[in-house]
């Protein structure tokens, strides 16, 4: 079943302008399908093939003179070998085509490296997350609750075929997530790092302690900041900062740690039912992670780069999340896992009117019901409705 992408439109407007056009995003998020539906008359090559691999990195330029008549050239897997952005560029400068270039790529930081060092000005760069809340929603793929969409995760291989999920992130975790992060690292010890990842699955939502994070898992600080890094660089991981505004001096400065998609937090924590998801103690913080992750599929669906943080002082007062519009002005959105709206949720949101001098803001909760309720306190938003709340703001 082929799911429509909310980034579909604008990488064909993208297209139109920019010679290259670059969509990251983790593995099997559906970056080749939407290249390949975009540009359904383009050459397509997949540097994952070792044949086609060893083509690219001996002969560059003989590897874009065999496409150089098509209409277009998309290459997947840009990654693996990341010299060919500099025979990119001269080709584009010799003639400047709109559109002839789709690349994808799995490893952010690999990608934007090279493209400020060589395409700066030529290619668009967009982020392709796994599947959002809007596009299961268009598909009538969402369910009623939020518990088995938690479970099952936002992969679209997981709607586009009948699998087993607890088989696939299983597989997921060790093909792509092991091999990437320990191919960049060069990690020997594969015990270790299997541990740090559920590490790190048992601290989402919460503050990073890399010296804590380092002790438990046997490693040095460094090599935990290293870890995550490049954990974040493969879209497995995001961190989120404090809001930058020092409103007082009695606040946190570390990060907080996310996953993308909540089902790997479930299979890394051995969460395979609703009924173990309901009862456990972590429900909450996946919860959270679920709405940071659409917060995020929201802007880079629409090509745009997400100003979210969170604010907490040392005395443990917090607003889970900070959306920074322009001018300074910002939104305050606590995340409540609830299905039934209480009085005291409100009570962040209010006190951040008086915390940022803006008494106009108003209070936000997204929470796992399934409507939308309006009180005197502010409003309180379906998981359901991310996007829309978002889009009215």
């Amino acid at each position: 079943m082929l799911i429509n992408r909310i980034l579909m439109p604008h990488l064909l407007e993208l297209a139109k302008s920019f010679p290259a056009i670059a969509i990251m995003g983790p593995r099997q998020s559906g970056k080749t399908t939407l290249a390949k539906q975009a540009f359904p008359h383009y050459a397509y090559v997949t540097l994952e093939d070792l044949d086609m691999r060893m083509a690219a990195q001996e002969d560059p330029r003989s590897f874009f003179d065999t496409y150089a008549k098509k209409d277009g050239l998309i290459i997947d897997e840009i990654q693996e070998v990341p010299e060919l952005l500099s025979y990119m560029q001269g080709i584009i400068d010799q003639a400047h085509k709109p559109g002839r270039f789709i690349i994808t790529g799995s490893q952010h930081f690999l990608m934007y490296e090279k493209i400020t060092q060589t395409l700066a000005g030529r290619i668009a760069l967009l982020t392709l997350l796994p599947l959002s809340v809007d596009e299961l929603k268009e598909a009538n793929l969402l369910p009623d609750t939020i518990e088995p969409l938690l479970i099952k995760g936002f992969y679209p291989r997981l709607y586009s075929q009948i699998m087993p999920v607890q088989i696939w992130y299983a597989n997921y975790i060790s093909t792509y997530v092991e091999k990437d992060v320990r191919q960049i690292l060069n990690i020997s010890d594969v015990v270790k790092f299997q541990k740090f990842i559920k590490l790190c699955a048992a601290r989402v939502g919460n503050l990073i302690n890399y010296a804590d994070l380092a002790r438990d898992c046997g490693i040095t600080p460094h090599t935990a900041k290293d870890w995550i890094s490049v954990l974040e660089a493969s879209f497995i991981i995001k961190i989120v900062t404090p809001y930058h505004n020092n409103f007082s001096k009695r606040l946190v400065k570390s990060p907080k740690l996310y996953f993308y998609d909540t089902a790997l937090i479930c299979a890394l924590l051995g969460i395979k039912t609703e009924e173990d998801l309901l009862i456990h103690p972590f429900k909450g913080a996946i919860f959270e992670s679920f709405v940071m992750s659409e917060l995020f599929k929201h802007s880079f669906n629409k090509a745009e780069l997400p100003n979210l943080y969170f604010w907490r002082d040392t005395q443990g007062k917090e607003i889970d999340c900070i959306i920074e519009k322009a001018f300074g002005v910002t939104i305050p959105i606590e995340i409540k896992a609830r299905k039934t709206i209480v009085e005291n949720f409100f009570e962040t949101g209010s006190q951040w009117k008086s915390i940022s001098n803006q008494p106009t803001t108003s209070t936000y909760i997204i929470y796992s019901g399934n409507e939308t309720v309006h009180r005197k306190t502010g409003t309180a938003i379906s998981w359901k409705n991310i996007s829309e709340f978002i889009d009215s703001l």
